[in-house]
């Protein structure tokens, strides 16, 4: 009995992430394993922290959990969405990046996307002054889709199939590469939905 409850919870994963909610966007082209997706604005929740990628995420949940789960003033609990995101930050601003900060000395930054309809003058004020509320503006991404774990090894062949793959349709890119994750830790890896963004200059 508990082995057929697992294997129907397994098969329910699938179709519990994608009932998650998405910022909206439409693809206008498509090629080897590549979608370019021009993004609606949407609203982040984002930390800067001055930790590598691979240990950034798991420091950053938290954080970006709490606010989103009542850590704010009001103690408004929102809806989980997808994806966590995260880049390396840029030393300095670059006001042509879609993916737009504050100037810090490097770190990666994690963003988590805020439900549709909330604006940056309606989403609750975070309590931890580590966490800040974005806008992000419609932006052009270059995606690469795969599965399996978060290991540095199976983002930097997909990261490099993604840019050859760009390289040879003659579509240029600009900013620092972003690794979109939709699922929670707990899926199995061969279930997971992990993405890399590129944004088309």
């Amino acid at each position: 009995m508990h082995r057929f409850l697992l294997a129907l919870a397994l098969a329910a994963m699938p179709l519990l992430s994608h009932a998650i909610e998405e910022p909206d966007y439409r693809v206008i082209r498509t090629f080897d394993n590549v979608e370019l997706r021009q993004y609606a604005p949407y609203v982040v929740a984002e930390v800067v922290l001055d930790a590598p990628g691979e240990d950034a995420g798991s420091q950053a949940f938290p954080i970006l959990a709490g606010y989103i789960f009542g850590k704010n003033k009001g103690e408004r609990k929102l809806a989980m969405t997808a994806p966590v995101t995260q880049t390396a930050a840029p030393v300095r601003m670059d006001m042509t990046t879609p993916v737009t900060q504050a100037a810090v000395a490097g770190g990666t930054q994690v963003q988590f996307v805020l439900p549709k309809g909330l604006t940056l003058a309606t989403a609750p004020e975070p309590i931890d002054p580590r966490v800040q509320l974005r806008m992000m503006p419609a932006a052009t991404w270059a995606v690469i889709r795969y599965s399996g774990t978060w290991s540095q090894s199976n983002y930097s062949e997909h990261l490099d199939e993604l840019r050859a793959s760009l390289a040879a349709a003659g579509v240029a890119t600009q900013g620092e590469p972003v690794l979109a994750r939709y699922n929670a830790p707990l899926t199995p890896w061969f279930m997971r939905r992990n993405e890399i963004w590129l944004a088309v200059r």
